[in-house]
């Protein structure tokens, strides 16, 4: 029976802020925009910034490090916080787990800027908790977060259902014996994830 549903932010609860100011960025700039977003990534973690560790100015140092384009980091940023644009949808979803008793969290790979999301949104008060990578210093690519966050829920992973557009995510999750729905688009994984729920408490 699933009792815990944790769900990922960007690319499941709201579309990718990130990916979409970076592909944003590249098509402006003539870069390869798979490359920049894999450089975006690394510099976001080896800046410490993903972790709480670093600031803004050290991922953006970093990712100009890796590969320069000429932008201003507020311009950058102000991109990337209209990209997040919550999906009714799953915020419905979520809303329609909690009804039914099921503990819903946001598990996410996120800095400060989640937290002025949820100030413009109102997205927190959908949740029961909310796991960001920059308050709890451990992300979603050490598969112990996983172990951590149950914990603190009270639930055993294999009560839990993870929710992700990180196939990487997905499989660390899976590894750690949750179930895990890889989320592609908001219409298939509302259904899926009422598909696996349901399954679930047979």
């Amino acid at each position: 029976m699933i009792r815990c549903v944790l769900f990922d932010f960007g690319g499941v609860i709201s579309e990718e802020g990130f990916r979409r100011a970076l592909e944003d960025a590249a098509d402006r700039h003539g870069l390869d925009p798979e490359a920049l977003l894999r450089h975006a990534m690394d510099a976001v973690y080896e800046s410490g910034f993903v972790l709480g560790q670093g600031g803004e100015s050290d991922f953006w140092r970093a990712l100009q490090g890796k590969m320069p384009f000429p932008e201003t980091f507020d311009s950058f940023r102000a991109a990337i916080m209209r990209g997040f644009v919550v999906r009714p949808e799953m915020l419905a979803l979520v809303d329609e787990l909690r009804s039914r008793g099921i503990v819903v969290a946001i598990l996410s790979d996120q800095t400060h800027w989640l937290d002025e999301l949820d100030r413009r949104d109102g997205i927190f008060r959908h949740f029961d908790r909310v796991f960001n990578s920059y308050h709890l210093g451990k992300g979603k690519r050490d598969p112990t977060v996983f172990r951590d966050v149950l914990a603190s829920l009270g639930c055993s992973p294999e009560e839990a259902l993870f929710v992700d557009d990180s196939a990487g995510h997905v499989e660390r999750a899976r590894r750690m014996g949750l179930a895990a729905i890889h989320c592609e688009d908001p219409v298939t994984c509302v259904e899926a994830v009422r598909r696996r729920v349901e399954s679930g408490a047979d």
